[in-house]
């Protein structure tokens, strides 16, 4: 069967007429004449009654119509499903987010995604470590991250998103809490609380570095994978921690952040998804991310 013919029937059903039916299709009428009666001979029932001044549903001809309408709406439902997965409009993605971004990025993103992207069923997880993170995009339970790239991976595609100055998140009532600056020296004997090496935090190798670059033996007193975590630790007077300047959107009463100098150092921010996934929706997911984090970097 013709699914033409159904449309053709369902004109002349609602219309009554031959003519007004040709004219809503665009038609001549002796071919919709044809096709109506080449329907009827295929099902071997009587749809229309039909007389020189107008046409009349048989029984059989109201059950068709009631069924002809529902069959012509589901196939224009799917075709219009398939152009706005085509053009990225529906679909599920699940973002993971590195603890900082977290704070700083999500509840904009979230919204952002929400607007632009209202057909695409949005979850998020947040505190995720950058190896976690990658685990996460290569075994599929993350579809996209915000990410401190580490290392080089062929299975991911990364995109940089912006650098963040690193600044050291203290105790309000620690000494180096009155300086306006802190330098790495400053931090030599100063109980830290770091990112945990087990988990392979990017952030720890950082803090690390820079502190060995400085000279400075650390002396680290607490790990942690989370960085709510860290800055509680902070709050409770437990040590101080190198961290990227977003972090210090999560305000607790009792941390003050100060500037890192000498050396001023930052760390990168990327937006990271599998390679082989090209699917509409998710690629239209990370140029949102890359929009939105680009404006931020330009204020």
């Amino acid at each position: 069967m013709d699914l033409r013919h159904l449309r053709y029937f369902a004109a002349v059903a609602e219309e009554r007429h031959f003519g007004r039916a040709a004219e809503r299709l665009h038609m001549a009428q002796p071919p919709l004449s044809q096709a109506i009666r080449r329907l009827e001979t295929e099902l071997g029932v009587r749809l229309l009654h039909r007389t020189t001044r107008r046409v009349e549903l048989t029984a059989a001809g109201n059950a068709y119509l009631e069924r002809a309408r529902a069959i012509l709406a589901e196939v224009d439902d799917a075709a219009d499903l398939a152009r706005r997965v085509a053009a990225g409009a529906v679909g599920r993605l699940v973002l993971g987010c590195v603890g900082s971004a977290t704070y700083s990025v999500l509840p904009a993103l979230s919204r952002r995604l929400s607007a632009e992207l209202p057909g695409v069923d949005f979850s998020f997880r947040g505190e995720m470590l950058a190896p976690d993170q990658a685990e996460a995009l290569r075994s599929g339970a993350v579809d996209v991250a915000l990410l401190r790239p580490a290392v080089v991976d062929s299975t991911l595609t990364t995109h940089g998103l912006r650098r963040d100055r690193l600044v050291v998140a203290l105790p309000a009532d620690h000494a180096l809490a009155a300086l306006r600056r802190v330098r790495a020296v400053d931090l030599a004997g100063t109980d830290l609380i770091v990112h945990s090496a087990e988990r392979r935090s990017v952030m720890y190798g950082v803090v690390l570095r820079l502190l060995s670059d400085a000279g400075v033996e650390p002396r680290v007193r607490h790990e942690v994978g989370e960085t709510s975590t860290l800055v509680t630790l902070v709050a409770g007077g437990l040590g101080a921690a190198v961290v990227p300047e977003p972090v210090a959107a999560l305000t607790l009463p009792g941390v003050v952040y100060r500037p890192l100098v000498e050396p001023a150092a930052d760390i990168e921010l990327a937006v990271a998804h599998r390679a082989d996934r090209t699917e509409p929706h998710l690629v239209r997911a990370v140029e949102v991310v890359r929009q939105l984090l680009r404006a931020s970097s330009d204020r």
